[in-house]
């Protein structure tokens, strides 16, 4: 089996290359290519590592015919187009941990640049000034800050600023009471926060929700006097109406190391005497690159040589030690999916997702990708995990995850159910020994099968000689019956019957079975 193969296109710390070929990758350092160049040579590589210049377009997704994952050495990934990837298949994963302290301490840096007016005293004493009576600066000791957005980076400041004894109130949606208490912030809603803090720092991502959090609207319910600090992400805040507040005094000071537009050649508060601008500098120490480089460098070659998927943003995340313990649960899941899917006809509307007994305990959404990366395999032959579920969603199917913690009938079971306009259809599975899957029972039918290559289902009125005229049949064309598997529901009722075959089935032989006397059904599936 080759090595997976990655590609890193930007300029990064050479002890990434390293860790890659420790771990078994092949890796190809080539900074700097144009556009054009990336999209020549990416389709020989499985795995993409870059920092912020590559721009990982639709473009290049669609040339990159084998990629498997993108890894970017930082936070932001604005330049890769995400949505895109998914519909790929491609993983997307960053490193959020690895310049956390460096983003957070240069908060506290412009926190105490503003207190002191350190830029502007320095500029004017460098050039032959002593203005020492011009920079009357405000003590951070006592002074209340406003954390919008307390995850990692936001935790850090909180307990270097409590360090400096400030008071922290935090603003946060996802922030739990118990996770407050632990970091030492009290936690409040926006307004209050707005209404309370001396000094407001931002740590949230750019979304819909926070797109200009610091609007027109709320600089003005700020606490007169304000100091605000940014060095999260550009577009936090309304801009032109921060430059109106520190012309107004509404707002006493800002510093900013992001802007909504970068580089920012202009903006309308340069120039301003109380305010501070960095180039994006947050997460530019040697510490920090070191560590981004060499994370990114772990956390892809882990998914690549073993299978576990840390930081991603298009797939749960599982580590390289659950992997091998669901790697049998994700190829009984899938099966499921994939059969529900062949079987059941008709506009599906839903689907739900049971794990009982010991599958209870695993992470679900690992599971619920492999089942629907079976069952959207009817509709797309480059499904995968990635992208099964952006294409189940694109198809409007509601999907459910269901945990039962009391054991049934098996030590372990998934079951699949889905909604048609015929009504729902259900398969279950388990494991033998812990990682042999097996079919347990198909649309309320108890069998026992394994699902693997050409098989044919047969749904057929219980009857004597069935199975004798089924074989002949199958005989006759010269089709070698591999395994051969039966159930029913009530003797002379309804049975049902699966079995494997050496080669895919003719479609005149499926006919050929659909005319035997007392057969309702017959699929040809495929796994």
């Amino acid at each position: 089996m080759s090595k997976p193969k990655v590609l890193i296109s930007d300029k990064m710390d050479p002890n990434a290359a390293r860790i890659f070929e420790e771990r078994g990758c092949d890796v190809d350092v080539k900074p700097g290519m144009t556009p054009d160049e990336l999209k020549a040579v990416i389709g020989q590589y499985d795995g993409l590592a870059i920092r912020s210049a590559t721009k990982v377009t639709s473009e290049i997704l669609d040339a990159a015919t084998n990629l498997k994952v993108v890894g970017r050495a930082g936070i932001g990934v604005d330049n890769v187009d995400i949505p895109y990837a998914s519909g790929k298949g491609v993983v997307v994963m960053n490193t959020p941990f690895g310049n956390s302290i460096t983003t957070a301490e240069h908060a506290i840096a412009m926190i105490m640049a503003l207190a002191r007016q350190i830029p502007a005293a320095d500029r004017r004493t460098q050039a032959g000034e002593w203005p020492k009576n011009d920079f009357m600066g405000v003590e951070v000791t006592g002074k209340t800050l406003g954390l919008i957005g307390a995850g990692n980076i936001g935790s850090i400041v909180a307990s270097r600023a409590l360090g400096l004894k400030m008071k922290v109130v935090a603003f946060d949606p996802f922030l739990t009471p118990e996770r407050a208490i632990e970091i030492g912030v009290e936690k409040v809603d926006l307004d209050t926060l707005l209404a309370r803090a001396d000094f407001i720092t931002l740590h949230t991502p750019l979304t819909d929700e926070t797109r200009n959090i610091l609007s027109r609207e709320n600089l003005a319910k700020t606490k007169k006097g304000v100091r605000i600090v940014n060095c999260a992400r550009g577009g936090l805040i309304d801009e032109d109406a921060l430059a109106e507040a520190l012309d107004s005094g509404q707002v006493a000071g800002a510093a900013l190391d992001v802007f909504q537009t970068e580089p920012a050649n202009e903006s309308p508060l340069f120039g301003k005497p109380n305010f501070i601008c960095t180039p994006h500098l947050g997460a530019s120490t040697t510490e920090a690159q070191v560590n981004v480089a060499l994370q990114v460098a772990e956390q892809m070659a882990d998914f690549l040589v073993n299978g576990g998927v840390t930081n991603a943003l298009n797939m749960p995340s599982l580590s390289a030690e659950e992997a091998p313990k669901l790697k049998p649960y994700m190829g009984l899941a899938e099966n499921l999916g994939s059969l529900v899917g062949q079987l059941a006809h008709g506009n599906l509307t839903k689907i739900s997702i049971e794990r009982e007994g010991a599958a209870a305990e695993l992470s679900g959404k690992p599971i619920e990708g492999a089942v629907l990366a079976g069952l959207m395999r009817q509709y797309s032959d480059t499904v995968n995990m990635v992208n099964a579920p952006f294409l189940a969603k694109e198809r409007g199917l509601d999907i459910r995850s269901i945990r039962h913690e009391k054991e049934g009938a098996y030590n372990t079971l998934l079951r699949v159910t889905v909604g048609t306009d015929a009504g729902d259809r259900s398969v279950a599975g388990t494991l033998f020994g812990a990682e042999a899957p097996r079919l347990v029972e198909i649309f309320g039918v108890r069998i026992e099968a394994e699902l693997d290559g050409h098989m044919l289902y047969i749904v057929n009125q219980d009857a004597p000689g069935f199975i004798g005229r089924i074989g002949s049949l199958l005989g006759e064309s010269g089709i070698n019956i591999g395994t051969f598997n039966l159930g029913r529901r009530e003797a002379g009722g309804e049975a049902v019957l699966l079995l494997s075959v050496d080669q895919p089935i003719p479609q005149d032989v499926v006919k050929a079975a659909c005319a035997l006397e007392g057969v309702k059904t017959v699929i040809p599936l495929e796994f």
